[in-house]
């Protein structure tokens, strides 16, 4: 992400920041964070409030911004991009009360069927044993695209913190180094290897070229949607893989 609006004309002809300028030339940047971003939230959630709360960090960055703070103003730039956009998702209560409960069954379901079989389960298996149609079960994945990895309380938290601080960390924190030790890293590792091929290209495209949901749809020749569905199925595979091997279970 970083690197491709930089060497552009940032300042007026007397040397002060063009600050209409870098609007204009930023703004496909906040674009491409909301993107990114929506991955991790419910399908509740509209893309175009993440963009306008997105838009309102960006002005604040170029009203803020001095070349004396030492920092490139693209890196001063996306902290102010995602700090307003998970400020505005924080006032608008976003996360069903039902998400947590679809996926634990899920989840619950994988764990079973993988126990029994000894391989990861396919969709129409893991909808039969959850007793409903595969289009269902598909929607349910879909709508609980705002599942995470990681949750403090599966790791003996529990506390009242706030959700988005716990499930949506800045970019420069790394919650599975935080929350994980060698053997569970280990763990993750294996369960990733394990993963169905489709849903294991879908978490490199997104988690290590940083595409979103509409380009990985794109390369693979499926809707958005149907890579929505792909991303909540291979969490729901790697969180059952993972609580399993916690120690004590």
């Amino acid at each position: 992400m970083t690197g491709s609006y930089r060497n552009q004309r940032m300042y007026t002809a007397t040397g002060n920041l063009d600050r209409e300028q870098l609007i204009l030339q930023y703004a496909p940047l906040v674009k491409r964070i909301a993107y990114h971003l929506m991955a991790k939230l419910p399908a509740s959630v509209q893309a175009d409030d993440i963009i306008q709360n997105g838009m309102l960090g960006l002005i604040d960055a170029v009203t803020r911004f001095e070349e004396g703070l030492g920092a490139q103003f693209e890196t001063y730039a996306v902290q102010r991009i995602r700090g307003a956009m998970l400020d505005g998702l924080r006032e608008n209560d976003w996360l069903p009360r039902s998400l947590r409960r679809d996926m634990r069954r899920i989840e619950g379901a994988i764990s079973s069927l993988e126990q029994k079989y000894g391989r990861q389960p396919s969709e129409g298996e893991l909808a039969k044993a959850l007793d409903m149609p595969l289009t269902e079960y598909q929607k349910m994945l879909q709508e609980a695209r705002g599942h995470q990895l990681v949750y403090l309380e599966d790791f003996g938290g529990g506390g009242d913190d706030d959700y988005l601080d716990r499930h949506l960390p800045s970019s420069e924190s790394d919650p599975l180094a935080t929350l994980l030790d060698k053997n569970m890293r280990d763990v993750l590792i294996k369960a990733i290897e394990d993963l169905p091929e489709r849903e294991k290209t879908v978490m490199g495209l997104y988690y290590e070229e940083e595409l979103n949901l509409r380009e990985i749809g794109e390369i693979l020749g499926v809707s958005e949607s149907r890579v929505c569905q792909l991303h909540s199925q291979a969490i729901a595979r790697l969180r059952s893989r993972m609580l399993n091997k916690q120690p004590g279970k």
